[in-house]
């Protein structure tokens, strides 16, 4: 059960995120969401939030990229709401281009706002957890962060990452009660696949034994699983929420 306790989703204000604090909400808890520039989306997932299930709901603007702009944030949370029970990192964002095409930038803002971004909002966190004597971390990988992609070296690079910052977490703080886990979707339809053409989707469904995409709120169905308290001895494990793709 999330019934009453606090949980704090990045990129809150859409897709993935968005799907997540609804969730949570619809089961309790009480939702802080990150957003970094789209207030009006991030305050209407609060209002549906609030109206709906009657839960407290905050937007918080953040970017997560930025160390001392979390460490500001998550004070800012605390203090709205008391404490902070649940992380779930869903920030992040795509630049991609074919290796040799990829600019500097490109790859560095991949790896600041989705990698760093992960490991800023846990390390805020985790001193709010360990004095709670407990926490539940679930980040929010992918499937190329697994297989690799082409065209996507610098979101791989971010996605492998946070398995690999997911795994050191749950070793890390175990002892303290806290648990860390992540969620690895495949090909989920939100705005990062809208754009893609039709004749691409129809390839990607292909390749997917369940034949079609995804939608965010089965990703938020399998945060949920990892988050609460009716699975507590789930630690340090990467969860494949594909249609069978690396089956």
């Amino acid at each position: 059960m999330i019934q009453g306790k606090t949980a704090i989703v990045t990129g809150g204000s859409r897709g993935i995120g968005a799907a997540t604090a609804k969730k949570l909400a619809s089961l309790g808890a009480n939702v802080a969401v990150i957003y970094a520039g789209n207030e009006a989306a991030a305050n209407d997932v609060c209002t549906i939030c609030r109206d709906s299930y009657g839960v407290k709901a905050e937007a918080f603007q953040c970017d997560v990229a930025d160390f001392a702009q979390t460490k500001e944030t998550v004070a800012a949370i605390k203090d709205t709401f008391g404490t902070v029970d649940i992380l779930i990192n869903c920030a992040g964002i795509t630049r991609d281009k074919l290796l040799a095409m990829m600019r500097e930038d490109d790859f560095d803002a991949v790896i600041a706002t989705n990698l760093k971004g992960t490991f800023n909002m846990i390390r805020q966190c985790c001193s709010i957890f360990i004095r709670n004597k407990g926490g539940s971390i679930v980040n929010v990988s992918s499937v190329v962060g697994l297989t690799g992609n082409a065209g996507q070296c610098n979101y791989s690079a971010s996605k492998a990452g946070i398995i690999g910052l997911t795994k050191s977490t749950a070793k890390e703080l175990a002892a303290k009660n806290i648990r860390c886990n992540a969620v690895a979707p495949g090909f989920i339809d939100t705005d990062m696949t809208s754009v893609l053409s039709d004749s691409v989707k129809e390839n990607i469904n292909a390749q997917i034994p369940l034949k079609r995409m995804g939608s965010s709120e089965e990703i938020a169905n399998s945060v949920y699983f990892l988050a609460g308290d009716e699975n507590t001895y789930i630690t340090g494990q990467v969860l494949n929420v594909d249609g069978g793709m690396l089956m």
